[in-house]
């Protein structure tokens, strides 16, 4: 009983990290990228064997890649996007994609969380400043959030999947988990700026929703607000820059 349970566990933990993107270009961008795991191909089978087609069926083939054939209807229940899979999804391990509930065993860490973030274009451009700074990986809820998409692999310009990204139902569900962690939340009215932090061992940003900032129940949960000063009146800056700002900072 105990073996199979643990098969289990290891099951979902396995399917957890399955993401499926969809499209004809991403498709095969995903197929020439050698660093990337590829689960399954899917296409449907009233494709013409042609253009982009003819190209996937060969990088697949290059890659000793099944490919598994489907109605048009049963593959956009798999793409979840019948209006732009182009009768295409691919299954990607990404092996960066990992549970919030792992952020617990680390010793030191710098995070940035989002909160219900909705643009997959700024998600995109976070997870690349992220990537390129000085982050150790993002909270990425499931609820209320950006899913990660062939628009966020685009604005992410090839960095989705080289920075940690810690998936969780909600922030109010992990934050209370994780002990001596100074959690801050940006917000333009904060009296206190990024700038007059001190080093602490482990931190969390949490970045808010394009429209409304931070939101009540996850703000309650933070130790401090934190603002970015600003000159000529400017209010706010776009959730991407401020990401970029907190990632860069030392």
């Amino acid at each position: 009983m105990a073996e199979d349970s643990q098969a289990y566990k290891d099951k979902k933990a396995f399917f957890e990290k399955i993401i499926t993107l969809y499209g004809r270009n991403v498709v095969v961008e995903v197929l020439q990228d050698k660093s990337i795991d590829i689960h399954k191909i899917h296409m449907a089978d009233s494709n013409k064997t042609d253009g982009a087609i003819k190209e996937i069926l060969s990088l697949a083939k290059k890659r000793s890649l099944e490919i598994h054939y489907h109605n048009k209807a049963a593959l956009s229940r798999i793409s979840k996007n019948a209006k732009q899979d182009q009768g295409v999804a691919i299954d990607i391990i990404a092996q960066s994609y990992l549970n919030a509930n792992t952020i617990k065993d680390m010793k030191e860490y710098k995070l940035i969380a989002l909160d219900g973030i909705q643009n997959p274009q700024n998600l995109g451009m976070i997870i690349r400043s992220c990537a390129a700074g000085n982050v150790d990986g993002i909270i990425l809820p499931k609820k209320s959030s950006a899913k990660i998409s062939p628009l966020v692999v685009k604005a992410s310009a090839g960095t989705l999947f080289r920075l940690p990204i810690y998936y969780c139902n909600t922030l109010e569900e992990i934050i209370p988990t994780l002990e001596n962690t100074k959690v801050y939340a940006l917000s333009s009215h904060a009296k206190n700026d990024i700038y007059s932090l001190l080093p602490v061992q482990k931190s969390i940003f949490v970045l808010g929703n394009e429209s409304e900032g931070v939101s009540k129940s996850v703000q309650e949960l933070c130790n401090d607000s934190l603002s970015i000063p600003m000159k000529r009146q400017v209010e706010s800056l776009n959730v991407a820059v401020t990401a970029s700002l907190i990632a860069f900072m030392q």
